[in-house]
């Protein structure tokens, strides 16, 4: 046998799986960001960010159906911003699962200062140079998010088992998530790489022996799953701080 037949004889008895993903080194922690439904302010284009919007009814419909594609997934945890319409969004998931709603405050959406209320049209018009630039004045720094929000989500797949493939559903909002993506990732979050996430629509982060992929992005159902048989019974500008 040649020394390279030989080399890589070897290193296949040792586990190794030679320029691919080594698949003995463990599961995949999965975290389910999904995006909270429609509040009134998000049809009106108003700015949200810590203000406590509930959801309107469209969104409360997209959180039920929503919820049956993500309980057929079949999660280990539901985690959630505490503000109302995400903690609502969550709700459902929790009431097919069966599972409690861990309520994190560092999930909260990008602070927005006096633009919160605002509609889009109206910060451009009152504030056309930081508008330019989307930077609130008195607003929270897109770093400050993308740092708390990151963090958020280590801590999380850090809590899940280590064994096998476990998998946490995280309720949380639009601009949140796309930072938190991007700080985990290494990519610059003022370049607005990801596309903007729609209301109840979810991404899906993969973390391996410490190292983050993005696995799905503004998904709004999974062809490859059939929504759960359970009715439930319990009640850039374009995403940013909503």
């Amino acid at each position: 046998m040649a020394a390279g037949e030989m080399g890589a004889a070897g290193a296949r008895e040792a586990g190794a799986t030679g320029v691919g993903p080594d698949r003995a080194a463990g599961g995949v922690a999965r975290l389910v960001l999904w995006r909270h439904g429609q509040t009134a302010w998000n049809a009106e284009r108003r700015f949200q960010g810590h203000a406590d919007v509930p959801l309107d009814e469209t969104g409360r419909e997209q959180a039920r159906d929503s919820a049956r594609y993500l309980a057929a997934m079949r999660p280990n945890a539901i985690f959630s911003s505490d503000l109302a319409r995400a903690a609502e969004t969550a709700s459902y998931l929790g009431g097919l699962t069966g599972l409690p709603v861990h309520a994190e405050k560092d999930l909260r959406e990008r602070g927005g200062g006096s633009w919160e209320g605002l509609t889009d049209k109206e910060i451009r018009e009152r504030y056309p140079d930081a508008y330019a630039v989307w930077v609130p004045p008195d607003g929270e720094p897109i770093s400050a998010v993308a740092d708390r929000v990151a963090a958020a989500f280590e801590k999380i797949a850090d809590s899940l088992d280590g064994t096998g493939d476990p998998l946490a559903v995280v309720v949380c909002h639009g601009a949140a998530i796309n930072l938190g993506i991007s700080r985990l990732l290494g990519l610059p979050e003022r370049a607005r790489l990801l596309g903007p996430l729609g209301n109840c629509s979810w991404s899906v982060l993969g973390r391996r022996a410490g190292s983050w992929r993005l696995l799905e992005h503004n998904v709004g159902m999974l062809p490859d799953l059939a929504p759960e048989p359970v009715e439930v019974l319990a009640a850039g500008p374009e995403e940013e701080g909503r």
